[in-house]
């Protein structure tokens, strides 16, 4: 979606659990950068928690780069936010 004039940001990656590890989310990731390549935007932005390690390794793979941290409590549980960001 867009964020802004340059910045897109990737809002929800959801892979259905009988999907996982085939590459489904690595893909549809690499979709939303070419888009946003398309779309003229410069840079890519997410929010994630430091506990979805397999998101985090897609982001990381495809270039994203973790910007901030910061603890918060959602879902009843204490977790740590992440921004990332991807120069395009």
């Amino acid at each position: 979606m867009r964020e802004s004039e340059d910045v897109g940001r990737l809002r929800l990656l959801y892979v259905e659990p009988a999907l996982r590890g085939q590459g489904v989310g690595r893909r549809l990731v690499e979709a939303c950068v070419d888009r946003a390549r398309a779309a003229g935007y410069r840079r890519m932005v997410l929010w994630t928690n430091d506990i979805l390690a397999s998101a985090r390794h897609i982001y990381e793979a495809a270039g994203f780069q973790c910007t901030a941290r910061n603890a918060h409590r959602s879902f009843g549980r204490d977790l740590v936010g992440e921004d990332w960001e991807l120069a395009l």
